[in-house]
């Protein structure tokens, strides 16, 4: 197998059995059935141990730290790793009499920080030094970016634990998922580093690791908690592609009223805020020079205009640039192109020729291209870190890796997305809707396989949801297999809905990443497909991939459900059947 096949992290025999095993022991602990008894237990803990504390009767309880202790034992019950959980938490509380679920959440986020502050200074000292070769020295500096980010994540949620943690679980398991899928991809990209760097990098961050993985299992225990006991229902969206015969505004509702009807206006007669263009009409001629004026963390929609055109640049959406809406004059007119690939030694990571990081972006009309061609392996034409990121009318261009889905919630509406290897990746949370997805040839002895989703951790929200999408070939394929798509991670999560297959899938459907199988612990879906490949009596027998879904297990991977929780979305905002 090409070892292009082979460059992010494998999913090897031990680490399967390893965290197979470790799931079996604590299976089921935060969903439905037995959730409702052990994290009820873990509120009457707290519950309890407030009392007595309060009550000063320590000959009755043996005190007020051991009813602490016990009280966050039982909280780290339902996390990946209890001990550290358990030591790290309990060394913050020493002097309190009293805990609850979200007060260690909270607590569980500080210690993150305080590690990951640790891990950044100890990275930057390594890319100081300059002692390291190219390879390193590139993913080290991706490393610090993935770090930085991370840390933004984490303050974000320890911030918005001030407000009431229940209201706000979507959004801290989304940053919290964001924070430990970037500690991740520092380490994968540094596959093809020195082994000394990997193992180093590997020591300096497995506490950083555990900690961000605890904090994600006790927001989700609260999460799950609060549903449990009825204190948050989470209503399951029906809403149907119409109402009296009237098609739905296509848009989430988490884009203002204005955001919306900016994006059904036409490009001229929208009022932009920067007008980019190569003729010189605009201000600017180039994309980055237009976003260097955008300000700093703007709560405020900054509109550009970026007439067609063939921009070649690497352009950067940095990650305190946030509300940019970009538009083009349409996605084969309006076009940002690059090269950056694998093979010439740029990292996957940094290889993307258009790069997302600030939150609520918005693109319209617009192309983004990697010409680096399959001979280059990854090539990334499109990476999204964006939070609350939309995508509509565009066209994602490459070979290998073509789009990027890194991390956060995302949604791509009447896309084409072009490309041969793993060409949908990431660890986002993600809706494609009314999208082409369109394989191309990829280089001899290579299959195609459209997604390689990347969750690893069993708390993450996360997955990628093809829904009422055209899976069709670019052209014409001469005999090469074509899979939906490969499990990268553990606990890869993609479902396949109400959209329509064309001959190229092969009737297996789905290939393994390495061997003959998958991990028992994936969550592989299709429903209500349609077309000649969208048949399933041939496909991989997999504990992990379910053709038989309810309407209701479906219905959780449509826009509401799957990225709309929380404040910033209320209701359906795209059209998708109701019926499900």
């Amino acid at each position: 197998m090409d070892s292009a096949w082979s460059s992010y992290g494998k999913i090897d025999e031990a680490e399967q059995a390893r965290l197979d095993a470790r799931r079996k022991t604590r299976r089921r602990i935060t969903i439905i059935v037995l959730s409702s008894i052990v994290l009820v237990a873990i509120i009457v803990a707290a519950v309890v141990g407030t009392a007595a504390s309060r009550g000063g009767d320590s000959s009755s309880n043996g005190g007020a730290a051991p009813t602490v202790s016990d009280s966050i034992r039982t909280a780290c019950k339902a996390t990946l790793y209890p001990d550290s959980c358990y030591t790290s938490l309990y060394a913050m509380v020493t002097n309190s009499t009293s805990v609850n679920p979200q007060e260690l959440a909270k607590l569980s986020v500080q210690v993150a920080i305080t590690e990951l502050s640790k891990v950044s200074d100890r990275v930057s000292l390594l890319e100081s030094q300059g002692k390291l070769d190219n390879v390193s020295a590139l993913a080290l500096q991706d490393c610090i970016t993935l770090m930085d980010l991370a840390m933004d994540h984490l303050n974000d949620t320890l911030n918005s634990t001030q407000l009431t943690a229940l209201e706000a679980a979507d959004d801290l398991r989304t940053w919290l998922s964001a924070a430990g899928t970037c500690q991740d991809t520092c380490l994968v990209g540094l596959q093809n580093s020195s082994h000394s760097l990997q193992t180093q990098m590997s020591q300096y961050t497995q506490n950083s690791t555990q900690f961000i993985s605890n904090s994600l299992a006790l927001v989700t225990t609260i999460s799950n908690i609060a549903s449990s006991i009825k204190m948050r229902r989470r209503l399951m969206s029906s809403t149907s592609d119409h109402e009296d015969g009237i098609p739905l505004d296509p848009h989430p509702r988490w884009l203002s009223a204005a955001d919306r009807k900016l994006l059904q206006k036409p490009a001229s007669k929208i009022i932009p805020d920067i007008v980019v263009a190569q003729d010189g009409s605009g201000k600017y001629k180039t994309i980055n020079a237009a976003l260097n004026a955008v300000p700093s963390k703007s709560k405020k929609r900054t509109i550009i205009y970026v007439k067609k055109g063939v921009y070649k640049e690497k352009v950067m959406v940095q990650s305190n640039k946030w509300n940019v809406m970009m538009i083009g004059d349409g996605m084969g007119a309006t076009v940002v192109t690059g090269s950056l690939n694998f093979v010439d030694g740029t990292p996957t990571f940094q290889s993307a020729t258009f790069v997302v990081f600030g939150k609520g972006f918005i693109a319209r009309d617009m192309g983004f291209r990697n010409t680096a061609g399959a001979i280059k392996h990854q090539a990334v034409a499109l990476l999204a870190h964006s939070d609350q990121s939309v995508f509509y009318r565009c066209r994602m261009e490459a070979y290998q890796d073509t789009l990027y889905t890194h991390s956060l919630r995302q949604f791509y509406r009447q896309c084409d997305i072009l490309g041969t290897v793993d060409f949908i990746f990431g660890n986002a949370a993600v809706v494609l809707q009314d999208c082409n997805i369109l394989a191309r040839l990829p280089l001899l002895g290579q299959e195609n396989t459209l997604t390689a989703q990347g969750r690893f951790d069993p708390n993450q929200n996360t997955g990628t949801t093809i829904q009422n999408c055209n899976i069709a070939a670019a052209e014409n394929l001469k005999g090469t297999q074509t899979y939906l798509g490969r499990p990268w991670k553990v606990y890869s999560t993609t479902i396949f809905m109400e959209s329509w297959l064309g001959s190229l899938v092969n009737p297996s459907g789905w290939l393994p990443w390495v061997g003959n199988t998958a991990p028992n612990t994936i969550f592989y879906a299709e429903y209500q497909n349609l077309g000649p490949g969208s048949p399933t009596k041939n496909r991989v027998k997999w504990k992990g991939l379910k053709l038989w879904l309810s309407a209701s297990q479906a219905s959780k991977f449509t826009v509401n459900s799957f990225i709309g929780g929380g404040k910033w979305i209320y209701s359906a905002g795209v059209p998708y059947k109701g019926g499900l």
